[in-house]
């Protein structure tokens, strides 16, 4: 079964005088365990079609399957315990919020889960947070970490909730050349260890380069990258 399955995805913004489409007819299976880089120019509708995939967004047209579930036939409550749940999400930004500690802002979706197994996450998130290079560090504010630093705390909330989908959305792209490696090292390292999905939006061709499979978006297709 596949983690993802997009049949002509449409997305259309309207503007003045004229309705733009970003996405055409979007195609897009994505296996268990199998890693993707998504590719293009700056405007190309990358982020867009993303956040689609992470249903955080919905198509104008077309059909998405995750898990063989239809999520936009969901209530909206369902929906986001379905995407909390099956998927992980690290962004350009970290998002982590500023109050909360690496290991507080790790838990945040394990929370939201209503889990009864607290003792599980704690642990879960103390192993991957050492894992990433941050024992030490697991009680500092977001505002005491470097950018590098704050990326890796991002992954592993990201990972938490053991999702089968991550979706990465220019995951270094804030990283100075040699903490963008080391990032995205880990990254691949975590996802592939525990056979977890990943789609990633980058302008990065060395880590694109890295993933099971490149495709590019070019006037709102998906077409594979040469």
């Amino acid at each position: 079964m596949p983690i993802v399955a997009a049949r002509g995805l449409v997305k259309e913004f309207a503007t003045p005088g004229e309705v733009l489409r970003v996405l055409d007819g979007v195609d897009l299976t994505v296996e268990p365990a199998e890693a993707i880089a998504i590719v293009g120019p700056s405007g190309s509708g990358k982020s867009t079609l993303l956040h689609i995939l992470g249903t955080l967004d919905r198509p104008t047209a077309g059909s998405l399957y995750l898990l063989d579930c239809d999520p936009f036939s969901l209530s909206e409550r369902a929906l986001a315990r379905f995407r909390n749940r099956h998927i992980g999400f690290v962004f350009q930004e970290h998002y982590l919020l500023p109050q909360l500690t690496a290991l507080e802002n790790v838990l945040v979706p394990t929370i939201v889960a209503e889990s009864a197994d607290r003792h599980g996450p704690l642990q879960r998130a103390q192993s991957l947070l050492a894992r990433v290079g941050l024992a030490q560090r697991v009680h500092h504010l977001p505002g005491e970490l470097s950018g590098g630093e704050r990326q890796r705390v991002a992954i592993v909330r990201a990972l938490i909730n053991q999702p089968e989908l991550v979706l990465a959305d220019e995951p270094t792209g804030n990283l100075d050349p040699a903490t963008a490696g080391e990032v995205a090292d880990l990254l691949l390292e975590l996802c592939r260890d525990q056979q977890v999905a990943m789609v990633v939006v980058t302008h990065n061709m060395e880590l694109a380069a890295r993933m099971d499979r490149r495709l590019r978006l070019h006037q709102g297709k998906l077409v594979a990258d040469s």
